[in-house]
């Protein structure tokens, strides 16, 4: 990557790589997106700095900082597995940044990973052999495990009217969820904290969509792969600990309306409006369930789950993650 390419709105000059691989064609870059999570990314970048070392070919490492105030940039550029650093000085959405780094990425394939997302030995090799045995897929999603060890759901199937039913019926984990077995599988979609990404199929249908600032960004993505003629894969092989870090409080409640307003933007661009309502009303219901349930069931929040039936039945009112960037940016 040159620190000469241009700049782009918001983004801060690119250091150049202290680790120079430029004579060797690189095959896979890493491609990180922090967003003030300094110690998590640290851990990350370990993790890969591991796997690098057992590859038999060229990688790159690139981490993108989200305008974190925590010193992430500065750690980031300091770790000696890091060959590229975008430094923003102004926040935006996952998606744009995933795309910024799908742009700049060297590898034929370029594994996109959030900063909470520490793979595990074996991962990379993993997904790669998923994509070079499967040549009509365009992604290679990791088995997620959370920080205690217990599966993560990761793989679903895309957002319609049918599976927002199977959600009303309490039928999600059955019919919805997709990551499951110990083969590698074809499936709908899968998350993107832990995703190998053919980068000239990403070229292809113009990487991801900016108008999902977060959350069903990866969906879109998979959906117009889908349509393109691309498949995506769930490989149970290539593990990764996800240390989701999804915050309480005032930012919590902004993650739930952004949550709902970008399923809402996904069914009304890929479905008709009256599909995108009978999705908004059949998952306020099964929200509506859950908050019943919790308050019977200890350690569980009914304002919360009634939270996210409000946010799904409005989906256009309230604050969420794009506007708590904005506020960021001008402080």
């Amino acid at each position: 990557m040159s620190a000469t390419q241009p700049q782009r709105q918001g983004e801060a000059a690119v250091q150049p790589s202290v680790n120079d691989r430029s004579e060797k064609e690189i095959e896979l870059t890493y491609c990180v997106v922090n967003t003030g999570q300094r110690e998590l990314l640290l851990r990350g970048l370990d993790a890969i700095a591991s796997e690098r070392a057992a590859l038999p070919f060229a990688t790159e490492v690139l981490v993108l900082d989200n305008d974190s105030r925590d010193g992430s940039a500065r750690a980031a550029g300091e770790h000696p597995t890091v060959d590229g650093l975008v430094a923003l000085s102004r926040r935006r959405g996952k998606a744009l940044n995933d795309s910024e780094l799908l742009r700049r990425a060297r590898g034929r394939y370029a594994l996109l990973l959030n900063e909470d997302s520490e793979l595990r030995p074996g991962a990379t090799l993993a997904l790669r052999e998923a994509l070079e045995q499967h040549l009509d897929a365009a992604c290679a999603g990791a088995r997620l495990l959370r920080a205690d060890g217990s599966a993560q759901a990761c793989a679903w199937r895309f957002p319609t009217p049918l599976s927002a039913l199977a959600g009303a019926l309490l039928l999600h984990r059955v019919l919805n969820v997709q990551s499951r077995g110990a083969r590698t599988r074809a499936v709908d979609w899968c998350q993107s904290a832990a995703l190998l990404v053919r980068r000239a199929a990403a070229e292809e249908v113009d990487y991801l969509d900016d108008d999902f600032f977060v959350y069903s960004d990866e969906v879109d993505f998979a959906r117009r792969l889908r349509d393109a003629g691309w498949r995506s894969l769930y490989v149970p092989a290539a593990v990764a600990v996800h240390h989701e870090q999804l915050s309480t409080g005032a930012l919590g409640e902004r993650r739930i309306v952004e949550m709902a307003r970008n399923r809402d933007l996904y069914m009304r661009k890929h479905h008709s409006r009256a599909a995108a309502a009978a999705v908004r009303w059949l998952t306020a219901w099964a929200y509506a369930l859950r908050a019943l349930a919790a308050l019977l069931l200890p350690g569980h929040s009914p304002r919360r789950y009634w939270r996210h039936v409000l946010a799904t039945l409005k989906p256009t009112r309230g604050e969420g993650l794009r506007e708590a960037a904005e506020e960021h940016n001008r402080g």
